[in-house]
């Protein structure tokens, strides 16, 4: 994999500084917990001041005390001292739990409305995407990353708010006792920053490379647990073939990581101990002070925590500037995700699709190669469907069936020839109102792990649930009398994620997701393989009366069997992405052709 060049830490500082589109994430999720979460920083960065100031007044209280002739009021001296420091330290612990409380809110905030920006987006790209690899690999870092950066840049930057109010009062302090101080303390936290940058950069790119090792290991999990691999698993004894896989894919991500680990601490070994050293060093060249006079033991105790105090504001800017960088790199993930652009392009104006149609729909010379396809799949491919008509799509797997209706549906469009709509292109419909008049069964159809009744609905949810509705189009699909057996009738949950769920055949399965298809109130019917895994008796029940099912309906079936097929006006034979044959299944079968050949193979098992 090509890396990036590696660039100057500061330079790396000035990009980070660029993270307006994460800001924006985290007000548009939270706005008010933002504000009072950034209010709260600051006051926090404000109080430990006052600490300081009030130890040395103490220590300064109890020197002066030892040799004071009233030791009771040199005491009660003390005493208010010490309610002070205990006041703010009340209301230093008071702010902080208030601070975390309102941090939790703020960060379950961002997190959903992250997620909820991952899963439109999901839903917005084309489906090609999900026919790509890459696409899973930035999907995967997205959804790694997404959640939870965009806060810890906004808290990454709001702690660099409050470092930075604490470093200007208690620098202004060193600064006034001598300059070199604060140089000191300024170049032994930077050089830890530096490790820090290094480290970052290094396991920004460790993730970027492992990430399609960690789909592996994600996939391998999946089929150990999953209810659609779990026959197969325990049949054929694989359990123990995909563990062993899947401890691999582990193991090599373990070591990677560990020994990336191991370079990355020895670095922050030796800064850690050059910062310790120079800090000590100022404890040394503080104390030959308090001997030599020149500062009071109160000012002692006070320019002692200042350093710690300094040093840990330095730290805490730097580190968060450094963290930064990091976050803006992983961002990098979430961007390239939801900067995807879609190549079914909506037309800006959008045709109003005709209802109903009058001419129907014609495919001139039509080719299509998937994106990242070697070959076409569908080659000068030209049809026409009138509206009312039954078509029906034979062929081999594979010869471009399905895509060409994935292109009717506009899933995808032609990279060659045009698909018209009562002579309009089927590119200058809004995509959602070309669809809606489109109802398909996919032979992989969804499974969804939902009541009876959503299973159906879902067929047209954009309008509220009509039970009477859903029972009728259950009714002409053959599903009424399955669900009709179930324990809840039409308010039991279907499969077994859930509890209570009772789980269907797979003819079951189909013939609710045929049902899904008739409720939809569209003018063409796209059936793939309807009856595939529905038994002989269903299958009859189904096409007795198919002509009732499709009246009104223009209807494209695809199917393997010619008891299918036959019932359609027209058949088309496609063979490698070309039509070969057209016809009624008389004409064809009296033309001796390809589904003459086809349905005699068929027919001979029936005899």
């Amino acid at each position: 994999m090509k890396t990036e060049p590696m660039e100057p830490g500061w330079r790396k500082i000035g990009r980070t500084l660029r993270l307006g589109r994460a800001v924006r994430f985290v007000w548009q999720s939270a706005r008010g917990w933002t504000l009072l979460n950034g209010f709260l920083l600051v006051i926090q960065g404000i109080l430990p001041l006052l600490p300081l100031y009030l130890m040395k007044l103490m220590v300064d209280a109890i020197t002066a005390g030892i040799s004071a002739a009233d030791k009771w009021a040199a005491f009660q001296h003390v005493l208010w001292i010490g309610a002070l420091m205990g006041a703010v330290a009340l209301v230093t612990a008071a702010i902080r739990l208030i601070a975390g409380w309102v941090g939790e809110w703020q960060s379950f905030l961002v997190t959903d409305h992250m997620n909820d920006v991952l899963l439109a987006k999901s839903v917005e790209v084309d489906l090609e995407y999900y026919e790509s690899a890459r696409y899973y690999d930035t999907l995967h870092r997205a959804q790694r990353e997404g959640p939870t950066r965009p806060l810890r840049i906004v808290n990454g930057l709001a702690q660099i708010g409050q470092n930075g109010i604490s470093l200007l009062a208690i620098g202004a302090l060193l600064l006034s006792f001598h300059w070199i101080v604060a140089v000191i303390l300024f170049a032994a936290v930077l050089a830890g920053t530096a490790v820090q940058l290094r480290s970052s950069r290094q396991t920004y790119r460790w993730q970027r490379e492992q990430s399609p090792a960690e789909r592996q290991a994600a996939y391998f999990n999946v089929i150990l647990t999953h209810s659609s691999h779990a026959k197969e698993i325990r049949l054929f004894d694989l359990g123990a073939l995909f563990m062993r896989r899947f401890r691999e894919v582990r193991r090599k991500l373990r070591e990677g990581r560990m020994a990336l680990t191991r370079r990355q601490s020895v670095a922050q070994a030796v800064a850690q101990m050059g910062a310790l050293a120079s800090l000590y060093g100022l404890y040394a060249y503080l104390a030959y002070q308090a001997l030599e006079g020149k500062i009071t033991l109160g000012d002692l105790a006070m320019y002692a925590q200042a350093f710690q105090r300094v040093q840990g504001a330095l730290q805490g800017i730097l580190g968060s500037l450094a963290r930064l960088a990091e976050d803006r790199m992983f961002l990098t993930h979430l961007y390239e995700f939801l900067d995807l652009k879609r190549t079914v392009v909506e037309p800006v104006p959008a045709r109003t699709v005709p209802r109903p149609m009058r001419h129907g729909i014609v495919l001139d010379r039509v080719s299509f190669q998937y994106p990242e396809g070697t070959r076409r799949v569908l080659e000068d491919v030209s049809l026409a469907i009138r509206p009312g008509e039954v078509i029906a799509l034979v062929g081999a797997n594979g010869s471009g069936k399905t895509t060409l209706v994935k292109l009717l549906c506009r899933l995808y469009d032609p990279t060659g020839g045009t698909i018209a709509l009562d002579g309009i292109d089927l590119r200058q419909f809004e995509t959602k109102a070309l669809r809606r008049e489109i109802a398909i069964l996919f032979q992989d159809y969804a499974r969804y792990h939902l009541s009876a009744e959503e299973n159906i609905w879902l067929g047209n949810a954009a309008l509220p649930p009509d039970r009477e509705r859903i029972i009728a189009a259950a009714r002409r699909a053959g599903a009424d009398e399955v669900i009709r057996r179930l324990p809840r009738n039409y308010d039991t949950t279907l499969g077994k994620w859930f509890a209570d769920g009772e789980e269907l055949s797979t003819g079951e399965w189909q013939k609710v997701a045929l049902a899904r298809a008739f409720l939809r109130d569209a003018q063409m019917l796209v059936l793939d393989e309807p009856t595939s895994s529905m038994d002989a008796l269903a299958e009859y029940e189904v096409f007795q009366s198919f002509r009732q099912l499709v009246a009104g309906r223009t209807a494209i079936l695809i199917s393997h069997r010619f008891s299918t097929v036959r019932m359609a006006d027209r058949i088309y034979v496609l063979e490698h992405g070309r039509i070969i044959e057209g016809g009624s299944h008389e004409e064809l079968v009296a033309a001796g052709g390809a589904y003459a050949r086809l349905f005699e193979m068929q027919a001979q098992h029936y005899r």
